[in-house]
C-alpha cells in the first residue's frame, strides 16, 4: 500500500492514530508474520536442535536479542535519523551518502553498495510471498492433514490472485490493512500470553547468559543457528524504506507500542510450548487452541498477502526510483488512483515478480526449504546498509566520535555474523538471492553507463546552440505555435531539431530544448521546478526538476513558464523526441556483451511520452542510429 506523500513525509491532515494504524498495516506486515517459520526454522530446519531448556532458552535469548539491538536500536532508533527529505530505503540513503563522499575515493565504493542493495531487494520481494504465504497454508497439514498435498497448489491460487489484483491498486483495501494486522498482532500476544501462563519460567531466557552458553554448549551448532534465528526479524528495512509514507514517530510509536510486545510474547509463547509438548510439526499453529486453528490459518494468509502485498508495491516504488535515478530504462507506468500520485502499478514487474515467485514455490516446495533462499538477501541488504550509515555517520553527523565508531562496531559485528551464518546456506538455497542481486545490479550498472557513454556521444556531435542561432535558425522557414524538444543533454542542439531541420527546414515560433533533471532528493518544490533561459531568436533553454520520488508531467511544468514570460497553450505545442537506435561498435567503453544488453534494453524502454506524461496526439518521433 501507498499514501499519498509530501515533502514532510506524512499525509496532509492525517492524524497520528491513523498514520500509526496505516505503519502496523503496512510497515510491519513482513517482520509480523516472521513468528510462522522463524521458531519453526530453529528446531526443526537444516539444523535440529533439542527441544532441552538449555536450548529453547538458547535461541529464545538469541532472537529476543537480535530483535532489540538490529530493529530496535539500529533500525528505529538510530537508521531512521538518516532520512532523505524524510524519505527512507537503499537508494534514498545512496543519494544522503553520495551527497557526502562526492569527489572521494569513496563515492564509486558507495555507488556500488547502495546499487546492489536495492538489487538484492528484488530477490526479497520474491522470496517474500512465496514463504509467507506458503507457511500460512501450511497450517492445513494440522487441521486438515489428507489436504498436505494441496498445500502448494492452493499457495499459487492465493498468490495469482494477489498478482491479479495489483492492476486495481491498494486505495479499495488500504484501510483494511491495518485493521487485519491490529487483528493478528492481538493474536499474536494472546497465543503467547497463553504459552507462557504455563511455563511462565520461560522469561528468564531475557538474560543474554543463556545466548552465550548455547554458544559455549554447541559451537558450531549454534552458529549455524544463527542462519534460522535471523528470520525474526526479516522485515526490519521495511521499516526504513516506508519511512516517507508514514513518518519516523508513528513508526516507533507502532512498533514500541504495539508490534514489539506482541511478536516477543509469540516467540516467548512458542519456546514455552516446545519447552513443555517438546518437538513438535509447527509450533506456531500448534500454540493456537483447537477450536481457533482454522480461523488462524484465515488471519495468517490474510496476514502474509497483506505482507506480500506491501513488498509488492514496494518493489513497484523502487523500479520508479531507480527509473528517475537513471539505473533502468522506462518502463510502463501506470496510476491506480487519480486522487494518490504514489499509487503506482508496473505490469512488466508485477508479471517478473510473479513468475519467479511462482518458480519459487514450485522449486523449493515448502517454507522450510524457502528459508535458506531467505536469509542471505535480508543480511546482505542490512549488513550494505550499516555500512553506508557508518559513512554518513562519521561524514555529516556531529557527536561523540568515540561512541559513534563503538556502535558502527557493535552492527557492523551483529550483521557480519548473520550474514556469515547464512552463507553456509548458499549451497541450499542462498544461492537464488545472490544470482538473482548479481543479474539485476548487472542491468543497473549497464543502463547507468550505457546512458552515460550515450549522452556523451550525443553531446559530441551535438552542434553548438549560439552557432545554430547565426547559421541554420535565420534559413528556416519560421510556423506560429510551440515546439518542445526533450533532450537529455544541456548542451548543443537535439538530434530532433536537427533533424527536423534536414527534412522540412521549418522551425516554431517558440522552439524550447527542455532536458528534465532528477535531484538526489526525494522532492523538488513547486517554486524550484522550472528552470528558463531565453537563448534569443524564439529559443529557450529550460530544466525541469524533479525528486527521484516524484512522477514528471512536463506539460503541468510548463504551464509554470507563465511567470518567466512564456505563455503555454497546450493545443498549439508539439512534442519532438528523439528515438536512439542503439548500434554496439568497437568503440572503447564497455565490453561488447555489455553493449548489446544496453541495446537490448533501450529497444525494449517504453516511450519517452507516456513517461512524460505527454499528450498523445501532440508527439512526434525522431529517430537516428547511434554508436557507442
Amino acid at each position: 500500500m501507498t499514501i499519498h506523500r509530501t515533502s514532510a513525509g506524512a499525509a496532509h491532515g492525517s492524524s497520528l492514530g491513523r498514520l500509526t494504524l496505516g505503519a502496523i498495516g503496512v510497515v510491519y506486515g513482513d517482520i509480523g508474520t516472521s513468528p510462522l517459520y522463524a521458531m519453526k526454522e530453529s528446531f526443526f530446519g537444516p539444523h535440529p536442535l533439542a527441544t532441552d531448556q538449555a536450548h529453547v532458552f538458547g535461541i529464545l535469548s538469541l532472537v529476543f536479542w537480535s530483535v532489540m539491538l538490529v530493529v530496535s536500536f539500529k533500525y528505529v532508533i538510530f537508521i531512521l535519523r538518516a532520512d532523505n527529505k524524510g524519505e527512507g530505503g537503499s537508494l534514498a540513503l545512496l543519494a544522503l551518502v553520495d551527497r557526502v563522499t562526492q569527489g572521494t575515493r569513496l563515492s564509486g565504493l558507495v555507488a556500488i553498495l547502495g546499487i546492489f542493495a536495492a538489487a538484492l531487494f528484488y530477490g526479497d520481494s520474491m522470496i517474500t510471498p512465496a514463504i509467507s504465504v506458503l507457511s500460512a497454508v501450511e497450517g492445513l497439514e494440522l487441521a486438515t492433514p489428507h489436504l498436505s498435498h494441496a498445500v502448494e497448489p492452493i499457495t499459487l491460487v492465493i498468490l495469482l490472485a494477489l498478482f491479479l489484483f495489483q492492476r486495481r491498486g491498494t486505495a479499495r483495501v488500504g484501510l483494511l490493512f491495518g485493521p487485519i494486522m491490529v487483528l493478528w498482532f492481538l493474536a499474536l500476544t494472546a497465543m503467547g500470553i497463553m504459552g507462557i501462563v504455563r511455563q511462565p519460567d520461560v522469561l528468564l531466557a531475557l538474560n543474554p547468559y543463556y545466548a552465550v552458553q548455547f554458544f559455549i554448549l554447541d559451537g558450531w551448532t549454534a552458529f549455524l543457528a544463527l542462519g534460522s534465528v535471523v528470520l525474526a526479524v526479516t522485515g526490519a528495512e521495511a521499516l526504513y524504506a516506508d519511512m516517507g509514507h508514514f513518518g519516523r514517530r508513528p513508526i516507533r510509536l507502532a512498533w514500541f507500542g504495539f508490534v514489539l510486545p506482541a511478536l516477543l510474547l509469540n516467540y516467548f509463547g512458542q519456546g514455552a510450548l516446545l519447552m513443555e509438548n517438546g518437538p513438535v510439526d509447527n509450533p506456531f499453529f500448534a500454540l493456537a487452541p483447537a477450536w481457533a486453528l482454522m480461523p488462524m490459518i484465515v488471519l495468517a494468509t490474510l496476514a502474509t498477502v497483506i505482507a506480500s502485498q506491501a513488498v509488492i508495491t514496494g518493489a513497484f516504488s523502487v523500479t520508479q526510483q531507480a527509473i528517475l535515478l537513471g539505473f533502468l530504462p522506462r518502463l510502463r507506468v501506470l496510476h491506480t488512483s487519480s486522487d494518490e500520485r504514489g499509487q503506482i502499478y508496473m505490469p512488466f514487474i508485477n508479471w517478473s515478480l510473479a513468475f519467479f515467485v511462482a518458480l519459487l514455490v514450485l522449486g523449493f516446495h515448502s517454507s522450510s526449504n524457502l528459508a535458506s533462499a531467505y536469509g542471505i538477501a535480508v543480511t546482505g541488504t542490512m549488513l550494505i546498509v550499516t555500512l553506508m550509515f557508518a559513512i554518513l555517520m562519521f561524514k555529516q553527523w556531529q557527536g561523540n566520535r568515540l561512541l559513534m565508531g563503538f556502535l558502527v562496531a557493535v552492527f557492523l559485528l551483529v550483521d557480519t555474523v548473520y550474514f556469515l551464518a547464512n552463507a553456509v546456506k548458499i549451497p541450499h538455497g542462498g544461492w537464488f538471492p545472490l544470482v538473482t542481486g548479481l543479474l539485476i545490479f548487472t542491468l543497473l550498472v549497464t543502463w547507468k553507463r550505457g546512458r552515460s557513454l550515450l549522452f556523451e556521444r550525443l553531446r559530441s556531435e551535438a552542434l553548438p546552440v549560439d552557432l545554430f542561432l547565426k547559421s541554420g535558425a535565420k534559413s528556416a522557414h519560421h510556423v506560429s505555435g510551440t515546439a518542445v524538444y526533450m533532450t537529455g543533454t544541456a548542451d548543443g542542439i537535439p538530434h530532433a531539431m536537427m533533424h527536423n531541420m534536414k527534412h522540412n527546414k521549418v522551425l516554431h515560433e517558440r522552439n524550447l530544448l527542455l532536458t528534465v533533471v532528477i535531484a538526489d532528493r526525494p522532492y523538488v518544490s513547486r517554486k524550484e521546478r522550472l528552470e528558463v533561459h531565453d537563448l534569443g531568436q524564439g529559443f529557450w533553454r529550460i530544466s525541469v526538476h524533479y525528486g527521484f520520488m516524484e512522477y514528471p508531467d512536463v506539460p503541468a511544468a510548463l504551464r509554470l513558464g507563465e511567470k518567466h514570460g512564456l505563455p503555454f497553450v497546450p493545443f498549439e505545442t508539439s512534442y519532438f523526441l528523439s528515438r536512439e537506435t542503439i548500434i554496439p561498435s568497437a568503440r572503447p567503453g564497455m565490453m561488447p556483451w555489455r553493449e548489446v544488453l544496453f541495446a537490448w534494453m533501450s529497444r525494449n524502454a517504453n516511450t519517452a511520452m507516456e513517461f512524460f506524461s505527454l499528450p498523445t496526439d501532440r508527439v512526434v518521433e525522431v529517430g537516428s542510429q547511434i554508436e557507442i
